[in-house]
């Protein structure tokens, strides 16, 4: 990213100096939202639930692989797995469970919505072996061939 210059002369009014600085406020701001990812200015309808993306590794073991997604706080019943050839999609809800009655929040930064998380593998899965862990808030996945 490169700034247009700032010519300043001596003659030149304070007002001038604003409005020029005005325009290379706006020039870098404009320059900046190319480099963003477009999720960020993605309009939503009112009221749509976005949702979060859990963390996760992926580990290539001998006889397939290792997927571990960081589901801290979720209910295993609420989680759901989908295996489509070389995709992994892992998808559910986080629901807040510890309100006391009459609690208001001070401060939240823990998302309590809808989930989905997609690994795409670098093979096809034809008749894949899955066995599901849950461990220490870790959603543990291995993955072998048949």
């Amino acid at each position: 990213m490169r700034l247009r210059p700032y010519y300043s002369h001596p003659g030149q009014t304070v007002a001038a100096r604003q409005a020029a600085l005005q325009l290379n406020l706006a020039w870098l701001r404009m320059e900046k939202r190319k480099h963003l990812p477009v999720f960020f200015f993605a309009a939503q309808p009112a009221g749509a639930q976005s949702c979060w993306r859990p963390s996760a590794d992926v580990y290539r073991i001998p006889h397939g692989w290792l997927l571990k997604f960081d589901l801290a706080g979720v209910d295993m019943k609420d989680v759901a797995v989908e295996i489509d050839a070389c995709r992994v999609t892992v998808s559910g809800v986080r629901r807040d469970w510890l309100v006391e009655e009459g609690a208001s929040y001070y401060s939240m930064e823990i998302a309590y919505n809808r989930f989905e998380r997609t690994i795409e593998l670098p093979c096809r899965l034809e008749h894949p072996r899955v066995a599901l862990e849950n461990k220490n808030g870790l959603l543990i996945i291995r993955i072998t061939e048949a």
